[in-house]
């Protein structure tokens, strides 16, 4: 049996022309190499798995997913609130925005950005139904402003709000990236601060701190007859301008371009102590770029605010910080003219353009003290670099409020009324301290 069994194996080699024993072996070598192979990508995926999810739940507990945002004070009612009136968006306002993505942290990886921003949208917990619209700011192309409140309970405590609704086709992701700049230009008593939103669906809603007067161009349109009576009113407008200024330096600050800095997206809560910039829809995050150079390709099917653009975008496509700095030009001769167009002789687009492009300015408005027209014209200087940063602006009308008085307080006129009364008070002292002395040496 052992014979045949020999002899049926060496007939079987014969015939295979291959040994049998090697083969065998090569089978067995493949599979065990296909093994470990599955085995390997397998421990490396489980180890990418564990990290994704350890990494959301560090997102979870964090603050910036919750998007915490500091509780501010009580919002302050006016006694006699002026009605906001409805503002025309100028000579092409809207511009063309770059791509950027909602700003996280660098150390969030492809794959858990998406995760990343569907949570954000889940703590989102109201819709335009929730809103009680009580009052309209102003409109334009990208939203609609209005004074609101929620129709049950608040918003992180805030009874009162001013509320940005998006119009329709206006895409969440440019929302997004606004509200990835105001998260990160909070804590600053000149810039309107956000409290809430909402982009996960359509309209996008955005929920601002209150402000009682409206947008900074209709309170002068509305109290220009008031305000032209008041002796102070060249102070006033150089406190006004000063709280702008402020404001437009903590944006240099975080290297935020505005881009659309004018009269109408300045709010008022209590002037000229209280103005606000607001209005971010088309600004630019530099430090999120891969480069720092602020150039900006035009869209011929989208339109930018001509009357507050500075030559150099229309000559090199090209807007920096000091096309702001040239845009604060503008928004102090509008406060001088209580909120009048620029360029108010020329009609069409091609003339402005062509006016700024040769080197015309506007016209001294009636009025203007000599120091806020000579900051004026340092913002229009040409070449850009000649113009004054920010922070220079705020130097120069910090020196103009020090010399209209003595005692000058930006912060709240209430001081002054204590600090007047602190004087009164030591002065009666040091009178009767001198009548005491009188009668001793006596």
């Amino acid at each position: 049996m052992q014979m045949n069994t020999t002899g049926g194996n060496l007939c079987l080699n014969e015939l295979t022309g291959w040994p049998l024993q090697p083969l065998v072996f090569s089978l067995i070598g493949a599979l065990s190499f296909t093994v470990v192979a599955f085995t390997l990508l397998g421990v490396v995926y489980l180890r990418k798995y564990r990290s994704l999810v350890r990494r959301v739940r560090e997102l979870q507990g964090s603050k910036f997913l919750r998007g915490h945002v500091p509780r501010l004070e009580a919002p302050i009612t006016p006694a006699r609130p002026v009605p906001a009136v409805l503002e025309e968006k100028q000579d092409g306002e809207e511009e063309e925005r770059p791509q950027i993505p909602l700003q996280q942290s660098s150390t969030v990886r492809l794959p858990s950005r998406r995760l990343w921003k569907g949570l954000q949208q889940q703590g989102s917990r109201f819709t335009k139904s929730d809103l009680n619209l009580l009052q309209l700011i102003k409109a334009g192309k990208e939203g609609v402003f209005y004074q609101a409140r929620m129709s049950r309970g608040t918003c992180k405590g805030h009874n009162m709000f001013t509320c940005k609704i998006s119009k329709e086709g206006f895409r969440p992701k440019h929302v997004d990236m606004e509200v990835s700049i105001m998260r990160k230009l909070v804590h600053h008593k000149n810039i309107l601060q956000l409290l809430d939103w909402n982009t996960s669906e359509e309209p996008c809603i955005l929920i601002m701190e209150y402000v009682s007067y409206g947008t900074l161009r209709t309170f002068l349109q509305t109290n220009r007859v008031s305000l032209s009576a008041d002796q102070e009113l060249q102070s006033l407008l150089t406190i006004a301008s000063y709280h702008i200024a402020l404001a437009m330096q903590h944006l240099r600050s975080k290297m935020i371009l505005h881009c659309d800095l004018a009269l109408r997206n300045i709010m008022v809560n209590k002037f000229p102590w209280e103005v606000k910039v607001g209005e971010f829809g088309l600004a630019r995050d530099l430090s999120s770029m891969a480069s720092r150079r602020s150039s900006r390709w035009r869209n011929p099917r989208q339109r930018v605010p001509l009357r507050w653009y500075p030559p150099e975008y229309f000559k090199n496509n090209y807007y920096s910080f000091k096309g702001d700095v040239w845009a604060f030009g503008i928004v102090l001769w509008e406060m001088q003219t209580f909120g009048t167009l620029p360029y108010p002789n020329l009609d069409t687009s091609d003339a402005v353009v062509y006016h700024i492009c040769i080197g015309h300015k506007n016209t001294n408005p009636d009025g203007c003290r000599p120091e806020i027209l000579h900051i004026m014209r340092e913002c229009w200087l040409e070449p850009y670099t000649l113009r004054p940063s920010f922070t220079d602006i705020v130097c120069m009308l910090e020196n103009i409020m020090e010399n209209d008085a003595d005692y000058v307080d930006v912060e709240s006129p209430q001081m002054l009324v204590k600090e007047d009364t602190e004087y009164h008070e030591a002065k009666g002292l040091r009178a009767a301290s001198v009548s005491m002395e009188d009668t001793n040496t006596v």
